[in-house]
Parts: structure tokens; sequence; C-alpha cells
């Protein structure tokens, strides 16, 4: 197994919080290399622990994941009906003009090019991305990231479609941009549930290594 880096931000008998490195598979992929992942090595570690959403390989940041069958049903509905909060960050190539703004995109997936996803007006889904400038370097921007919907690979899609792909980003920056930066300039910086057992809300952050 790969080593163990993931860190955790919260744990309690229904919930386990961690802060996922980049680099490391959510879940298992197809074939017998892509087994090694974040929830393998949790459950390892926490038996009955499952997974309740995903972040890509190359993205890092906060990620939840139930520890009993009914706090797993709970927030898997919470994160279908767009319950939840989300705040990522991310360095772009380029200087975006403005200081916020909103993306709707329509994503699907592109069946010539996986497991890339594309922009298609026809027959995408519905996907928005808010965003927030927090800083401004000589040929990139530092941005805040709020997805309105979850739709696989949309930052990335999303900004490269607009011409600011992220830096780091091997599927979606030409050469030049993934040379750029040592890994995808892209982290799941906060996220804010309601807890299944009290009904609060509860907001937990992962800080950017970047």
């Amino acid at each position: 197994m790969a080593d163990r880096d993931w860190k955790v931000l919260h744990l309690d008998e229904r919930l386990i919080v961690l802060d996922k490195p980049s680099g490391m598979l959510s879940v298992p992929g197809r074939g017998d290399d892509k087994y090694d992942s974040l929830a393998v090595q949790v459950a390892a570690d926490f038996p009955g622990a499952r997974n309740v959403h995903r972040l890509d390989r190359d993205t890092s940041g906060v990620i939840v994941m139930a520890r009993d069958v009914d706090a797993h049903r709970e927030l898997s509905r919470q994160f279908e009906q767009r319950e939840t909060d989300k705040r990522y960050v991310a360095v772009v190539a380029g200087i975006l003009a403005g200081e916020s703004g909103r993306i709707e995109l329509p994503l699907r997936k592109d069946f010539d090019r996986p497991p890339r996803h594309m922009v298609d007006p026809q027959q995408g889904k519905p996907a928005v991305t808010d965003w927030q400038v927090e800083a401004r370097c000589a040929d990139s921007t530092r941005l805040a990231l709020i997805p309105q919907t979850g739709r696989s690979h949309q930052l990335r899609v999303h900004l490269q479609a607009i011409g600011h792909p992220i830096l780091g980003d091997p599927l979606y920056a030409p050469e030049s941009l993934q040379a750029a930066a040592p890994r995808l300039m892209l982290h799941a910086l906060e996220l804010e549930i309601t807890d299944p057992s009290s009904g609060e809300r509860i907001r937990f952050v992962a800080q950017t290594p970047f």
C-alpha cells in the first residue's frame, strides 16, 4: 500500500473527516494496481467506514466518510440534494478580469477521450461554478471556487473552458502549464454538512498545502 499520509480532521461514532493528499484515489479504481485508495486504507483502520463522495485523485482536501449505514444514507442524500456547501482553492493560468463571476456550462463525459469530461450545450448536464479572486501573480490567479453542482471534473473543465486551466492539471492543461506546478493546484478547503446525529450544521477545514 501507499504511504498513509492522510490526516484525520474529525472523528466520532458516525463520521470520519479526512484531509486527502494529492495523488491518492478516493476509492478503488479498475485493476489491481488501482485498488489502494483512501477508502481501503481508512476502512482498514476504521472498519465499516465507507465513502459518501469523492475527490479526484490529484485533488487534495476535505472528504467525509460515514461509519454506519444510516449515516451513509443521510450524508449521501445531502450530497445528492445539494445540501452541502463546498469551497475549493485553485491556482489557474492567466489573469482573470473582474473579482468574481459564475461559470454555467453543461458537462458530459468525453467518450472519445476517457477519463476526460467536456462542455456540451446540447447533451451535457447543468453545471455551475462560482469563483472569487483571492490573489493575482504575474501570470496566474489564485481563486476561491464554490461549486453549485457536483459534476465529475467540473472545476477543472469549467476553468479550462474559459481559458484559465488549473496549473499542473494532467488532463486539461497544455504541457507547458502541466509543468508549471508540482501537482494539480486544486484543493478542497472547506466542507459544511448537517450532522446526521444532532441535525446541526458542521464545517470542516483542511489547510491549503500550496
